[in-house]
C-alpha cells in the first residue's frame, strides 16, 4: 500500500474542504494516510526524495509552485487545448 501525505499550502484557508477532497481522494485509492503536510515545498520533495512518501496529494493544481522540482509536463499538439489533465491520473 502506497504512502501518502495531503499537501496543504500555509496559504489556503479555511483548509477543511480542501482536506475533505483530499481524503475522499485518498480512500478511493487506498492509500495509507501519513497525515496533513503544511510546509514548504522543499520540505515535501526531501519526503519522496528519502522514500518517506509515495503519493503527494493536492487539491488543486494551482497550489503547486511554478518552479517545484521534480516537474512533470505535458506536451501537446500546438492546436490542442492546454489545459488538459492526464486520464486516470491521481491528481485529475
Amino acid at each position: 500500500m502506497e504512502i501518502a501525505v495531503i499537501w496543504i499550502p500555509a496559504d489556503i484557508e479555511p483548509s477543511e474542504p480542501v482536506v475533505a477532497r483530499c481524503l475522499s481522494h485518498l480512500r478511493r485509492n487506498s492509500y495509507r494516510f501519513a497525515g496533513v503536510m503544511r510546509a514548504p515545498w522543499e520540505t515535501i520533495e526531501q519526503s519522496m526524495i528519502d522514500g518517506e512518501v509515495d503519493v503527494v496529494v493536492i487539491a488543486d493544481f494551482a497550489h503547486l509552485p511554478p518552479d517545484r522540482s521534480p516537474r512533470i509536463e505535458l506536451a501537446s499538439a500546438p492546436d490542442v487545448d492546454e489545459d488538459r489533465t492526464v486520464p486516470d491520473s491521481p491528481l485529475n
